[in-house]
């Protein structure tokens, strides 16, 4: 069986998504990571081990406890098959737009356990790339606009 009848397999068993739902949760951890390393006001660029840190927290998705998850990280390997995916804007207004959009989905169509993990699995991954140095401040502390990038990501991801 080819990867991409796995990850069809796998979606079968986790919701009635539509091709436009499934891009949007299987994008979404990847437009986290880009617009959490972009550098803004009061956050700093930060680099290959921001990205690397991310991509490490969507692969760790792959132990959770969650089909969803599980299924949505599946996807997002079986991508890179050499099959471009859409250009997706990372601007952070878009993204927290597409949280919100995600959210709705899940409300609609996912088990509410699968929703909660999924919701804080993305939130995770922002997190691993905030907390990458050189944006901690002296004594390990996040950034104040890494924090409150952070909040803003958990209230438009329905966390806070």
């Amino acid at each position: 069986m080819s990867e991409r009848q796995r990850v069809n397999r796998r979606r079968s068993t986790v919701g009635p998504y539509s091709g436009a739902e499934w891009e949007l949760l299987a994008g979404l951890p990847g437009r986290v990571i880009v617009t959490a390393v972009q550098p803004g006001p009061g956050r700093p660029h930060r680099g290959v081990a921001a990205g690397l840190a991310g991509l490490d927290a969507v692969a760790a998705g792959r132990a959770f406890d969650s089909d969803l998850v599980r299924a949505v990280v599946a996807a997002i390997y079986a991508r890179h098959d050499g099959t471009p995916s859409p250009a997706q804007l990372t601007d952070l207004v878009d993204v927290l737009a597409a949280c919100r959009a995600a959210v709705r989905v899940l409300d609609r169509r996912a088990d509410p356990a699968d929703s909660a993990a999924y919701r804080q699995w993305v939130q995770s991954v922002a997190a691993r790339v905030c907390r990458t140095v050189p944006a901690m401040v002296p004594g390990g502390a996040l950034a104040p606009a890494d924090r409150r990038f952070l909040d803003r990501l958990g209230g438009a991801l329905g966390l806070r």
